[in-house]
C-alpha cells in the first residue's frame, strides 16, 4: 500500500483540484483530506456521509457552582481572563491549561475532555474518503490530521485498496508535519512568483528533513512562465523530480463551483497536463527508494506553444 501527499507552500495553489483529478484517474483510491482546518475535497467529491465520529482531544475547565465559594483564586490565576465575574468559563477563551483545577481549595473545577470537532468517512464517486472538520477556534489539528490518516489506512487495509490519496494542509507547520511522516512520496505545487518559489523550498526542505522523497509541480504556469521555469530549475537542483507545468484554465473555478473533478470535463489542455503529471507520480512511488525520476522537458514556453 502507498500514501501520496500533495501539499503546497500556501493555500490556494491547487492542491484540491488536483487530487479530486488524480483520484478520477487513479481509479481505484482512498481519499483522506488532511486539511482539517479548511477542508474542501468534499466539494468536488461529493460524498456520502456513512460515519461520523466526534474528535475529543485536549481539555476544558468547568467550575461547579454548587461547591464553589467564589474566593476568586482562579480568576486571579488564570491569564487568559476566561473565567467572568460570575464564576462561569468561558470556552472559547480557555486554553484548558489547567490551573484553575489545581489551584481550586474546594475543587469545585472540572477539567472535562473536550470535543473539538468531527470525523467523517464517506464514499464518493472515486473511492472512499476520510475528513473531518475541526469546530471554531479549536486546536489540535495536527493531531486530527494523524487521526484522519490513521483511519484512511485503516480503510484502505480493510477494503485491499493499494493507494491513498492525501489532500495535505498548506505550509509547514505542525498539521503539515503530521500528515507527510512515514508518506511514500509528497507532491509540492507550486504558484510560478518570487513566493512561491520560497514556499517551495520550505516545503522541500521539510520533506528532506523527515526522508520522505517529494517532486515538484508548477501550476498556473502561463501566468508567468519565466518564474514557473525558475522554479522547475530550482526543484532540479535540490534533487526534486520535476513533474510538469499545469496552465491556468477558468475550467478550474468552474468545476470547484459544479462540484466535480477536472477529469468530467473531458480532454482539455489542463487535463493532459494533470495526467502528465500524474504519470509521473505513479513513477515516484515505484521509484521512490532515491526519487532518481528524470525530469520532464516540457517548459511553460511549451504550453504558450500548444494553446497557439
Amino acid at each position: 500500500m502507498k500514501e501520496f501527499v500533495v501539499i503546497s507552500g500556501k493555500g490556494g495553489t491547487g492542491k484540491t483540484s488536483l487530487v479530486a483529478a488524480f483520484a478520477a484517474l487513479a481509479g481505484k483510491v482512498v481519499l483522506c483530506d488532511a486539511d482539517v482546518d479548511a477542508a474542501d475535497l468534499h466539494l468536488v467529491t461529493r460524498p456520502r456521509i456513512v460515519e461520523t465520529h466526534d474528535f475529543v482531544s485536549g481539555h476544558e475547565a468547568k467550575i461547579d457552582p454548587e461547591r464553589c465559594t467564589q474566593c476568586g483564586l482562579c480568576r486571579q490565576r488564570c491569564r487568559f481572563g476566561a473565567i467572568d465575574e460570575a464564576f462561569r468559563v468561558e470556552p472559547l477563551l480557555c486554553e484548558g491549561c489547567g490551573v484553575c483545577a489545581h489551584v481550586c481549595p474546594e475543587r469545585a473545577v472540572k477539567f472535562l475532555e473536550k470535543t473539538c470537532g468531527v470525523w467523517y468517512v464517506s464514499n464518493t464517486v472515486y473511492g472512499p474518503m476520510v475528513h473531518a472538520r475541526l469546530g471554531i477556534a479549536e486546536e489540535n489539528s495536527g493531531k486530527l490530521v494523524t487521526l484522519v490518516r490513521r483511519e484512511a489506512r485503516r480503510l484502505a487495509e480493510s477494503r485491499r485498496m493499494d493507494l491513498i490519496l492525501t489532500d495535505g494542509p498548506p505550509g509547514v507547520g505542525c498539521p503539515v508535519i503530521a500528515s507527510i511522516g512515514n508518506a511514500d512520496a509528497v507532491l509540492a505545487v507550486a504558484e510560478p512568483t518570487v513566493s512561491g518559489r520560497h514556499d517551495m523550498e520550505r516545503v522541500l526542505a521539510l520533506a528532506n528533513h523527515f526522508r520522505v522523497p517529494a517532486a515538484v509541480c508548477v501550476n498556473k504556469c502561463d501566468l508567468h512562465p519565466q518564474g514557473a521555469h525558475e522554479i522547475a530549475e530550482e526543484a532540479r537542483k535540490r534533487g526534486a523530480p520535476f513533474l510538469g507545468f499545469i496552465p491556468f484554465d477558468p475550467l478550474v473555478t468552474r468545476s470547484q463551483v459544479d462540484g466535480r473533478s477536472l477529469v468530467e470535463y473531458g480532454e482539455t489542455l489542463v487535463v493532459r497536463s494533470i495526467q502528465k503529471v500524474w504519470e509521473g507520480l505513479q513513477a515516484l512511488l515505484e521509484e521512490n527508494a532515491d526519487g532518481a525520476l528524470e525530469p520532464f522537458e516540457d517548459t511553460p514556453m511549451a504550453w504558450d506553444r500548444a494553446q497557439a
